[in-house]
């Protein structure tokens, strides 16, 4: 009897010590179909940018196909939501500026937590604000541009894609630590409201760089200064906010790497090594610095810590500015 417990015993302890192996590599082999990247953003802009380059460079990190999908609607919320509670574990989303730091304070209730329903994974770019004034303004740089609204209160307009929407951000951003007042005017998207500014019917903007840098070379629209905490190799003449008269002063539009909080650990950090890997291979790198886009990577520690600090900065900026959804 004695004998017959022990080698009972044995085979248990053989299975368990079978079982092991299998699920290490059960974690190993994820993912074990198609990753779905959902962009909660329409086609085209910086967001298709990021993500089309970053998801090219995943499925080859990862060893299977990374693909993104578009699902635009409610300035983000409706993506989120829908991802936020995907249990399939293929299902990751691009965390933005608007859908993690804008949106908790301008929307009074949200159908998700930025916080608790989903996993930080990977900064993955940041893209320049440009801040851009038509060619027939008389200012030549920052300093000019705020003593020109000081003098001239409530004359000047600027545009943006519309409430909330990071040029709108950047400008009111700017208007907070200049102590300036412009008209906001709104638009549905950034191609509207280039129309307007081109033609001259706006007198200023804040534009992701990708959508303008073809404009300010050729003249037609004037760059005073640039959002980041260094000048851009595209526009070395064009000093940034910080140098003229605001230190520590950044205002960059970002986009990373979430997944569902329900993602199991294992999984996240694959996932997360092959996100910040994905921004820092030439091609990627390549075609991100054509863009004037700037590849981050990171920890998913780091992230989170970044977007806590976003948060805090927004918050006071739509609380002040009295942001609302359109």
């Amino acid at each position: 009897m004695a004998h017959g417990i022990d080698r009972r015993h044995f085979l248990q302890l053989s299975a368990a010590g079978a079982l092991l192996p299998s699920l290490a590599h059960a974690a190993d082999a994820w993912p074990s179909r198609a990753v779905r990247f959902v962009v909660p953003f329409a086609p085209g802009g910086s967001s298709e940018i990021v993500a089309r380059t970053t998801a090219l460079e995943m499925s080859r990190q990862l060893g299977q196909s990374v693909y993104v999908d578009n699902k635009p609607g409610a300035a983000g919320n409706v993506a989120m939501q829908e991802v936020a509670r995907a249990e399939d574990q293929h299902t990751i989303i691009l965390g933005h500026i608007g859908t993690l730091a804008v949106n908790p304070y301008m929307f009074d209730k949200l159908p998700y937590d930025p916080n608790k329903d989903f996993r930080p994974i990977s900064l993955l770019a940041k893209v320049p604000s440009l801040y851009l004034v038509r060619p027939d303004l008389p200012v030549k740089n920052l300093k000019e541009l705020i003593a020109f609204a000081k003098k001239n209160p409530g004359k000047l307009t600027y545009g943006s894609a519309g409430n909330g929407s990071a040029g709108h951000l950047a400008m009111e951003y700017l208007k907070m630590v200049s102590d300036t007042f412009m008209l906001h005017v709104p638009y549905r998207g950034t191609g509207p409201q280039l129309t307007d500014l081109l033609a001259g019917r706006l007198d200023a903007a804040s534009v992701g760089a990708p959508a303008v840098l073809q404009f300010i070379k050729t003249g037609k629209l004037r760059c005073i200064a640039t959002g980041t905490t260094q000048r851009l190799a595209q526009l070395p003449d064009v000093p940034t906010v910080a140098e003229q008269g605001f230190p520590g002063f950044e205002m960059t539009q970002w986009y990373g790497v979430l997944a569902p909080a329900s993602l199991p650990t294992a999984a996240a950090e694959r996932l997360g090594a092959a996100a910040a890997a994905s921004v820092k291979t030439p091609t990627a790198s390549e075609k991100l610095g054509a863009e004037a886009a700037i590849g981050v990577g990171g920890s998913a520690a780091e992230f989170a810590k970044f977007i806590a600090t976003e948060q805090q900065r927004w918050k006071q900026v739509v609380a002040r500015a009295k942001i609302k959804p359109d």
